[in-house]
């Protein structure tokens, strides 16, 4: 008999776990579906500062087409081994040592340089020996020293070719080049545009709460083309893989009376010529998840308003208004 009865409750606490799961899941089935998705610019993998609003961490992004900055990985030359015609063992120092190394030997055993002389005839090539790579040394000083004398205006000239040099450097190691041609420069890392802080008007603000019920209007009516025209082409294509994964389960998310009850700005800037502004905002809304086929509501409440806190971001391109750009929870 007890077992009958714990085998009981065990199912109606399955079943009514299985209905609770089932309204959680529908509660955030809304535009976003309870994820953190999109891009936030150069501050995609930072979290936004928290607001009253919502004082809690941004989760962060789940999905995102931003790719993190990879530090340079064009490591220097270790010390004694970097380029250049003094930093490492060149002609010059290789000819002497294989000279010298030859006289030595050959006084030590006996047998020089020219060979088969005895000991007086060693000492003699090695002093030849000597005597020829000094000549050598001093000619290849001389050669050196007239071909820095015969450029023009010397220090200016050295000046423009070094800017010249900085100048071409930069601009392979911008576009994606490794090391420089001919210069021994590491490339640099490609270059992020400069974030600058932005003022947000009143405007701006009356924008982005519309925005928030536009986007959730075309939700409610799954039209993906009025979805491209308020969100970044990044956040047009999640919604619309949702829009798809609903219609092949037979169902339809519906979202209504959308109201915005608190916004604060959490931080915005500008990179370049585009803006961001990142907003938290706690709203209501109505949130249904109903059968295509017999319009039964399987999850949420058709009546019933929940209330909401996300954080958005927008984006501006130069000459164009805010789209949405990105949707974070609180962690």
């Amino acid at each position: 008999m007890m077992s009958m009865i714990t085998s009981r409750r065990s199912r109606v606490l399955l079943t009514a776990a299985a209905v609770l799961a089932l309204g959680l899941g529908a509660a955030e089935a809304r535009p976003g579906q309870g994820g953190s998705f999109g891009s936030r610019g150069t501050k995609t993998f930072s979290a936004p500062p928290p607001t009253a609003t919502a004082p809690r961490t941004a989760a962060p992004m789940e999905r995102t087409i931003t790719q993190p900055g990879a530090p340079s990985s064009v490591a220097q030359a270790p010390a004694g081994q970097r380029g250049g015609f003094f930093g490492r063992p060149g002609f010059g120092m290789g000819l002497m040592g294989g000279l010298l190394g030859a006289g030595l030997l050959g006084a030590l055993m006996g047998n020089g340089f020219f060979g088969g002389l005895g000991g007086i005839a060693s000492f003699l090539g090695l002093l030849l020996q000597v005597a020829l790579v000094g000549g050598l040394v001093m000619l290849a000083l001389r050669w050196f020293r007239s071909r820095n004398a015969v450029a023009p205006n010397g220090p200016a000239m050295a000046g423009a070719a070094s800017n010249a040099r900085s100048d071409l450097g930069g601009a392979l190691g911008g576009a994606g080049y490794g090391s420089g041609i001919g210069f021994g420069g590491a490339s640099a890392a490609p270059a992020q545009p400069a974030v600058q802080p932005l003022e947000i008007g009143p405007q701006d603000y009356a924008a982005f709460e519309k925005l928030l019920a536009d986007v959730n209007a075309a939700w409610d009516a799954e039209n993906e083309g009025t979805l491209r025209r308020f969100t970044t082409p990044e956040m047009a294509a999640y919604f619309g893989e949702e829009l798809s994964r609903n219609a092949a389960n037979g169902q339809h998310d519906r979202v209504k009376d959308v109201k915005l009850l608190q916004g604060d700005l959490a931080e915005a800037w500008r990179e370049g010529p585009v803006d961001f502004a990142t907003v938290a905002m706690r709203f209501s809304v109505v949130n249904a998840l109903f059968e295509r086929a017999s319009g039964k509501v399987v999850g949420g409440d058709p009546v019933k308003p929940q209330e909401v806190t996300e954080i958005w971001t927008f984006r501006r391109d130069a000459g164009e208004g805010w789209k949405l750009s990105a949707i974070q929870q609180q962690a």
